[in-house]
């Protein structure tokens, strides 16, 4: 087998936040949940008045995720969710049931990514590879396998945290009505800032794990077959 390739000139680093971006959407995907406790209060408790302008509201922000040319499967995904969200809350007749899709989702989220890590296929390596048009290249640097299992494990922790404060709440939603109120605040403080924070983490860790004289994400360092 022939030497690695040899490094290439080094850029200017891009971080995760840039390469991933994110932040629209993850403001667009607070909408629907703000949207279902206003009117839910304003409605006087009414579980479905808030449903059905929750589903209004995620539709019109898929409307308006289609039209700036996002993917259709990942606007149809997000509207999926609301709906799902809406029919179990208004199936059980609790305000609180609107949130019990998305702590179920981040369970799922946050095993996925644990497993992924255990396999040595984390996730991260997964989307960034996908977003640079690598597909799976990146696996043949040892580095960047590492790093990015690494870095993968802010993203867990980002799940972990949400989690905990919304099994805190729905938990409490059984014995005090203000946690459906505090269920939509930790919505929105739990998407985009901490999306934010986690993706600071994870590039951080990335950068660390990573030798000083390797390529960056765009170059993997591959071996050259014989």
């Amino acid at each position: 087998m022939r030497p690695v390739s040899p490094p290439r000139p080094a850029a200017a680093p891009e971080s995760l936040a840039e390469l991933l971006g994110g932040r629209r959407g993850a403001v667009d995907a607070t909408v629907p949940p703000v949207v279902f406790v206003v009117t839910w209060l304003a409605a006087g408790g009414s579980v479905g008045w808030a449903g059905a302008a929750a589903l209004l509201a995620g539709l019109v922000v898929a409307v308006v995720r289609w039209r700036r040319g996002e993917r259709p499967r990942a606007v149809l995904l997000g509207l999926l969710g609301v709906a799902v969200a809406v029919v179990v809350a208004v199936r059980t007749g609790r305000a609180a049931d609107f949130f019990a899709v998305q702590l179920a989702a981040n369970v799922a989220s946050a095993l996925a990514w644990a497993v992924s890590i255990a396999v040595r296929w984390p996730l991260l390596g997964l989307v960034v590879g996908a977003v640079l048009g690598q597909r799976t290249r990146w696996r043949r640097d040892p580095d960047l396998v590492r790093g990015y299992g690494v870095a993968s494990w802010a993203w867990v922790g980002q799940y972990t945290v949400r989690i905990v404060v919304f099994g805190l709440l729905y938990w409490a939603s059984f014995h005090w009505d203000g946690a459906v109120v505090a269920l939509g605040v930790a919505r929105v403080a739990l998407t985009w800032p901490l999306i934010a924070v986690c993706l600071a983490v994870s590039w951080w860790l990335l950068r660390r794990s990573l030798p000083p004289d390797h390529p960056g994400l765009r170059h993997p360092r591959v071996p050259d077959r014989a």
